[in-house]
């Protein structure tokens, strides 16, 4: 079982117009604040990724956002959650979200969304980062993606084990349950002939 002390969540910089990814998105945040889990994220002030935030903040939570210098002008900086760390560069601000974060939860977004998803399970897979991956499924947004890994493994491009590192769930609370109750043990992820997948 892990310890859940800060969670980063990867969301999109619009608001989009699904109202039911609204409202993950609030049920996640006044989730993390009933909890006492601190949120870290990208650190805009728009979009889902300000709408997390303020969530939070307003449920009494904490928040740290983490934003490149250069994206203050595109994503405005919020400057109204506990602490709004500003770094160099968009690898910088991954890095250090990373570094803070226990666990990872993406919600539905695009693809700046798709690609920190993306790293989260590949430093994972090579044993850069042993910390649990989760999607927030609203309306079964990640199903394309979820299907495309299943099709990785039949093929045997992807180990199952490692397919697993990636929980979903369509429900907030039963996501966090289980990303606090995810062992992760790092397996080498290379495969070689099917005899030693």
């Amino acid at each position: 079982m892990t310890s859940l002390q800060r969670v980063c969540v990867f969301c999109a910089s619009s608001p989009g117009s699904d109202p039911a990814i609204t409202d993950a998105t609030v049920a996640l945040g006044t989730l993390l604040a009933e909890r006492d889990i601190e949120l870290v994220y990208g650190g805009g002030a728009v979009g889902l990724m300000g709408l997390i935030a303020d969530t939070v903040m307003s449920a009494g939570g904490r928040v740290t956002g983490v934003i490149p210098a250069g994206l203050f002008s595109a994503e405005v900086g919020h400057r109204e959650i506990t602490i709004l760390e500003e770094v160099a560069s968009m690898h910088e601000r991954k890095a250090r979200m990373y570094d803070l974060a226990d666990a990872f939860i993406a919600l539905p977004g695009g693809f700046g969304t798709l690609e920190e998803l993306a790293e989260t399970l590949t430093w994972n897979q090579i044993g850069i980062l042993t910390k649990p991956v989760g999607v927030l499924d609203v309306g079964g947004f990640w199903q394309p993606l979820l299907t495309l890994f299943e099709g990785m493994v039949e093929r045997t491009i992807l180990k199952p084990k490692n397919r697993s590192i990636l929980l979903d769930d369509p429900d907030p609370a039963s996501l966090l349950d289980r990303l606090a109750a995810q062992e992760l043990t790092y397996e080498p992820k290379w495969i070689g002939s099917p005899d030693r997948i």
